[in-house]
């Protein structure tokens, strides 16, 4: 296997970069995620604090930058403890932290607070011990690029960066857990593997499982979670949530409307009588489970969400996964992009959201075509017919 320095240069040389699924590099907005803080010097026990929640790379936290600003305030005998939540980003990055963090040796703890995925997860296990909360969870999966463009050639080399590139991860990998099988890892990260936390502890990914909190994923702009294949419903729900926070407030001086607040039993009844409408009966358990309702506003517009959802699940002919959809909570365009990863990772086409056709109006029968013989027939039959009765009258 050639060095991570030759392997991200041929990359450069393709125009690539390899990382998670981000499609687009998603605008940072601050820089609050990122933070690193000097040890105590009274401290019992001296701990340099690295917080990093948000992508990684270029739009992110780079490499780069977080050696420099480790080294800033590293005095070489202080612990450190790198603390993560990250949808992952740009793989070379996440290895050069990853090197990074093993260059430390004992004094390097990881700590995964909510999510380390992708990239993040490479960067997390070059720390000396990694701790997880209970309700974490750690994401392997294949190298990925986009915009590769070229002659056949172009992509046979990019096929082999990719190859190579996936055996940089497998040795990441295996640093942290050695005692793993070298064809179940490969098969873990070939199906893109979400690990819970003491799934993660039982592969030797993870030292130990603390007590976990309730820290939101850090989730970007949700590009690279809507195409992972296996993304977890929660984070997708989660990600519907971070979506609609995103709306502007109504300005503080604006009176509230005057609303007739329905009992608990009208809005059920609301929701059974809206999906019967719908056509959607089967999933009135699933939207009473899964909606914020409080009044028939937005019951409404949760009947119309779900419709929306079944129909496209019915247009992939995955009608099963409605439930499962609604239940957690996803919008339209979650769906959608989860659909579409999963039609395509079986080799089917996109989804059609068309319409079915009304069925055509009933049109009268055509009139069967004359038959040859038949008129033949007739005519000699009438021309007999004629030459008889002229005989008879002479």
């Amino acid at each position: 296997m050639i060095g991570i320095t030759k392997l991200r240069a041929l990359a450069l040389s393709l125009g690539l970069q390899i990382f998670n699924k981000v499609p687009v590099a998603p605008e940072v907005k601050d820089k609050t995620w990122y933070s690193i803080k000097a040890a105590v010097e009274d401290a019992a026990t001296p701990t340099i604090e690295v917080y990093v929640y948000g992508e990684i790379g270029g739009w992110g936290i780079t490499a780069n930058q977080f050696i420099q600003d480790l080294k800033a305030v590293d005095d070489g005998i202080s612990e450190v403890l790198v603390a993560f939540n990250t949808i992952g980003g740009d793989l070379f990055e996440g290895l050069a932290i990853h090197n990074a963090l093993n260059r430390l040796g004992e004094r390097c703890t990881a700590r995964v607070d909510a999510l380390a995925a992708s990239a993040g997860s490479v960067a997390a296990c070059g720390a000396h011990r990694v701790v997880m909360a209970s309700n974490a969870m750690l994401m392997i999966h294949n190298p990925w690029t986009w915009g590769a463009s070229g002659a056949a050639d172009d992509f046979r080399k990019l096929a082999d960066v990719l190859d190579q590139t996936l055996e940089a991860i497998v040795a990441s990998y295996k640093r942290k857990a050695p005692d793993i099988d070298d064809a179940e890892l490969r098969r873990l990260i070939k199906d893109e593997t979400w690990l819970t936390a003491s799934e993660a502890k039982e592969l030797g990914f993870c030292d130990e499982v603390i007590d976990g909190v309730t820290v939101k994923a850090q989730l970007g702009d949700g590009g690279a979670l809507r195409r992972y294949h296996r993304a977890p419903l929660a984070l997708l729900a989660q990600l519907e949530e971070q979506t609609l926070s995103d709306v502007a407030p109504a300005p503080p001086d604006t009176p509230p409307a005057p609303t007739n607040q329905p009992t608990a039993g009208a809005l059920v009844n609301r929701i059974v009588r809206g999906c019967a409408d719908a056509g959607i009966s089967n999933l009135v358990e699933a939207l009473t489970v899964s909606a914020d309702l409080k009044d028939e506003a937005s019951v409404d517009a949760a009947i119309n969400r779900a419709k929306a959802v079944r129909d496209l699940c019915v247009s992939a002919r995955l009608p099963e996964l409605a439930v499962d959809y609604v239940k957690a909570g996803l919008g339209v365009e979650a769906v959608r992009a989860r659909l579409f990863d999963k039609l395509v990772g079986n080799g089917f086409g996109e989804i059609n959201n068309t319409p079915p056709l009304e069925p055509a109006a009933p049109t009268a029968p055509k009139p069967k075509a004359a038959s040859p013989t038949k008129v033949y027939a007739e005519r000699r039959a009438a021309n007999t017919g004629k030459s008889k009765a002229s005989k008879g009258e002479a």
